[in-house]
């Protein structure tokens, strides 16, 4: 029975950001409702606050599971691995798990594009951002402890990170789908990890 309600509330909860995101796409931030997401789910607004206290908390619904998926890949480090391979396999895992998040790829585009253009979700985002790389920047200096210092750790982490941040805001337009989104990405972290070997 628990789990007969565990799977509900996780299609409830996935119905609410499936509905919130059709409806950034047709009408924008700002202008979408609590009202009308949870209409457009079919469930009233008193249960929308049961999942998710505001619209903002639906952009970045994802965001811890994202992290302690990235910092399980740095902890995992194989005996021997470098700090590019280590940088290398973040990336990869980063992006196949972009490919097969909830999401589909149109909704991930919107997603990133409002991320970059609202201010109330830019200031989330940066808080979210450097609260992320001092994360990742900690699980890197314990996995290479004796090898990298912290200060090393997390000029690569804000390396890598800021390459991949900067060229997808510069490189943004409004028609860029998903997976021109995510070459571009793609490119500028493997710029990044590359011009990182002299730290191995």
């Amino acid at each position: 029975m628990a789990g007969l309600r565990e799977r509900k509330k996780q299609r409830t909860r996935q119905a609410l950001i499936e509905a919130a995101f059709r409806l950034f796409d047709e009408k924008g931030f700002e202008e979408t409702t609590l009202a009308e997401i949870a209409a457009q789910a079919e469930v009233s607004t008193r249960t929308f606050f049961s999942y998710f206290a505001s619209k903002d908390d639906l952009i970045f619904h994802d965001s811890d599971q994202r992290l302690e998926l990235a910092v399980g890949v740095i902890a995992g480090r194989a005996p021997g691995e470098s700090l590019v391979g280590v940088l290398h396999r973040l990336v990869d895992t980063s992006v196949e798990n972009t490919l097969n998040q909830t999401l589909g790829k149109k909704e991930a585009a919107v997603r990133t594009r409002l991320i970059l253009t609202e201010p109330s979700l830019q200031a989330r985002g940066l808080h979210l951002l450097f609260d992320t790389q001092l994360r990742l920047a900690r699980a890197l200096h314990e996995s290479f402890a004796g090898e990298l210092t912290m200060v090393e750790a997390a000029a690569a982490i804000g390396a890598l990170i800021g390459a991949v941040k900067l060229a997808v805001v510069a490189d943004l337009r409004p028609d860029r789908t998903f997976d021109e989104i995510l070459d571009t990405a793609r490119r500028a972290a493997e710029i990044a990890v590359s011009g990182l070997g002299s730290l191995s």
